[in-house]
């Protein structure tokens, strides 16, 4: 991190009556949270904005200058401050962990709501079955898109382009039919239809053709690298179709 006799800084943001820039209300903590007394200047006015801009040769705000040095924006103080910067083109297993994670969580939340013990067998087939309605929310959220990254790897799409239209209306249908434990003459085949083309899919992307593609499970504009999590997705819909075909007690 870097060291300063003088904990003084400007910050010039934007902060008008139809808009607040959100990053100079992050820069003006950050400075703050390091020790620094902060020389706070409000652009009003879009005239001010660009008048300013103008006279630094530069681009955006907020902008940060401490010692008379310009830092830059928010990303460049977090940088010049040693923290880390966000990169928006990184690839992160984050999103699907956060699915399953607050499956899990949900499936425990009904076990405690029905009186049944936790971590059982139950709580399994719950957990796999939230986590296909979650996911299937977001690939909802625009399925054209999800459709399009879609077709980069799944076989079916590749041949049938409205099977990716399709698909996420498959996934949510098949589990809330498995989460309510009705008609599962119609779930388990849905699940184990689309958890077999997809782990054929995946595994023949990824494994044998070596492409390396951003996985469309938690929907078209995420950043989860089509790999070991993908296949694992497909084998627990193939799995709880399985079980619930062959298990004792169903």
């Amino acid at each position: 991190m870097a060291q300063h006799q003088d904990k003084t800084a400007s910050l010039y943001r934007m902060v008008m009556p139809s808009h607040i820039c959100p990053y100079g209300i992050k820069s003006r903590w950050l400075l703050k949270r390091h020790g620094y007394r902060v020389e706070d200047h409000w652009l009003k006015t879009r005239e001010e904005t660009d008048a300013f801009k103008a006279q630094n040769g530069v681009k955006t705000t907020p902008q940060t200058f401490i010692d008379g040095q310009r830092i830059g924006g928010h990303d460049d103080l977090r940088r010049y401050l040693g923290l880390k910067v966000r990169d928006p083109n990184a690839t992160s297993y984050v999103p699907v962990l956060t699915v399953f994670a607050i499956a899990g969580l949900l499936a425990l939340a009904v076990d405690w709501l029905t009186g049944l013990p936790f971590l059982s067998l139950v709580t399994v087939e719950r957990f796999i079955a939230i986590a296909m309605v979650l996911l299937a929310m977001l690939k909802l959220q625009d399925v054209d898109r999800f459709s399009t990254m879609f077709l980069n790897y799944d076989l079916l799409a590749r041949r049938l382009p409205p099977y990716g239209q399709l698909y996420p209306f498959l996934e949510l249908g098949a589990g809330l039919l498995m989460v309510t434990q009705v008609l599962d003459w119609l779930s388990i085949p849905v699940a184990l239809f689309i958890g077999s083309i997809g782990a054929a899919s995946v595994f023949k992307a990824v494994y044998l053709d070596k492409r390396e593609l951003k996985c469309a499970c938690v929907g078209g504009s995420s950043n989860v690298p089509l790999g070991f999590v993908s296949l694992t997705e497909n084998l627990m819909m193939m799995a709880m179709a399985l079980w619930m075909l062959f298990g004792p007690g169903h």
